[in-house]
C-alpha cells in the first residue's frame, strides 16, 4: 500500500517543517529553584585538634572548603602571622576570620591583658584580609575588662573595618547548680554590640531556642560557629545533624534572608579512631551545610 502524501491534503502542497519557539521575553523564565547566598564555608582550625594548625589548612583545601577560621590558641603556628600567611599561599586557601586567644587554655597566649588579645587578634586579621575577628564576652572575674568589655569592643570596632563579632556563651553546669561565668552575660544579645557569632553548640548548652537567638541578633549576625549538640552540660560541638539543635532551619533561614557573613564548621573531632575518620566527619559537615544553605525560591505562576 503506497503512504500517504505528506502536507497539505487539499492541494498536495509539502507542510513546512515547525520549529520549537523561543521565548520573545527571556524576562519570563522561570527563576532558579533555589538562591545560595553570599556566605562562604570555612573550617575552624580547633576542628582538627589535637592535630595541628597546618592540618586543618590541608584538609580545608582538600575537602574545597571555601577558607578557614584560625582558632589562636597554643600551637605556636596558630600564633605568628607570617607561618600562617604562608600556610595560606601554599594551600591556596584564604583566612577569612581569627578567634581571639580567650579560652581558659590560652590565657597566657597573646599577652595576658584581655584588651592586648583583641589588639593583636585586629592586628592579625588586618595583615591576613581576614574580615571578622571572634571574641568571648570576659569571665566574671575579669572585672575590669568586663566593665569595660561593651564600650571598649564598640571603641575597637570603630577603629577598623574588621568585624568584632562577640559570641554568645552558655551558663556553667555541675549537677543541679549553674555558675553564671561570664559577664555582662552570656547571652550577649542582651547588651549592645556591632556584630554577633552565633554557636549553635553553645545554644545547646544553654539550652535557649537558636532560631530565637538568630531572630534577636538579626541584621547584626555577621558569623556563625556551625555545631550541633543534645543540650548537655558539656559544650559538646557535634557534627551538624547529630543533635538536637535546628542546623537545617538555621542554614535554610540564612540563605533566605541572603546572609553574606561566614559560616564555620567548629566540630569536635578528637574521638576519630584515625585522620580517614576525622575527615569523613568534616566533609560530612561541610556536605550538611552546602545542602541546606539553600532557600526555595519562588517561581511566578504564569
Amino acid at each position: 500500500m503506497p503512504h500517504p502524501p505528506r502536507g497539505n491534503h487539499h492541494n498536495g502542497e509539502e507542510a513546512p517543517h515547525t520549529l520549537p519557539t523561543t521565548p520573545r521575553n527571556l524576562s519570563c523564565m522561570a527563576e532558579p529553584a533555589v538562591k545560595i547566598p553570599d556566605a562562604k564555608v570555612a573550617l575552624s582550625t580547633a576542628s582538627v585538634y589535637p592535630e595541628s594548625t597546618a592540618t586543618a589548612f590541608e584538609i580545608a583545601a582538600r575537602l574545597g572548603y571555601d577558607g578557614v577560621e584560625v582558632m589562636v590558641w597554643t600551637d605556636p603556628v596558630s600564633q605568628d602571622i607570617e607561618a600562617l600567611r604562608r600556610l595560606s599561599d601554599y594551600h591556596q586557601i584564604p583566612i577569612l576570620a581569627v578567634h581571639a586567644p580567650c579560652l581558659l587554655i590560652t590565657q597566657r597566649v597573646w599577652s595576658t591583658d584581655p584588651w592586648t588579645k583583641l589588639q593583636r587578634a585586629r592586628a592579625a586579621a588586618e595583615k591576613l584580609d581576614a574580615s571578622t575577628v571572634v571574641v568571648h564576652p570576659p569571665f566574671r572575674w575579669q572585672r575590669q575588662y568586663a566593665r569595660d568589655f561593651v564600650t571598649g569592643v564598640w571603641r575597637m570596632a570603630n577603629e577598623t573595618d574588621v568585624r568584632f563579632a562577640v559570641e554568645n556563651m552558655y551558663p556553667w553546669r555541675y549537677r543541679d547548680r549553674e555558675m553564671l561565668a561570664y559577664a555582662p552575660d552570656w547571652d550577649v544579645t542582651k547588651d549592645d554590640y556591632r556584630h554577633f557569632t552565633i554557636d549553635l553548640s553553645h545554644t545547646a548548652t544553654a539550652r535557649t531556642d537558636a532560631l530565637d537567638m538568630v531572630d534577636r541578633m538579626g541584621d547584626r549576625l555577621g558569623h556563625v560557629h556551625l555545631a550541633d549538640g543534645r543540650g548537655s552540660a558539656k559544650d559538646e560541638h557535634l557534627v551538624p545533624g547529630r543533635g538536637t539543635q535546628p542546623c537545617a532551619e538555621v542554614l535554610e533561614r540564612l540563605a533566605l534572608t541572603g546572609f553574606d557573613g561566614h559560616v564555620v564548621i567548629e566540630v569536635n573531632t578528637r574521638r576519630a579512631m584515625s585522620s580517614a575518620e576525622r575527615e569523613a566527619d568534616l566533609a560530612e559537615a561541610l556536605a550538611f551545610t552546602r545542602l541546606h544553605l539553600a532557600s526555595a525560591a519562588k517561581v511566578p505562576r504564569r
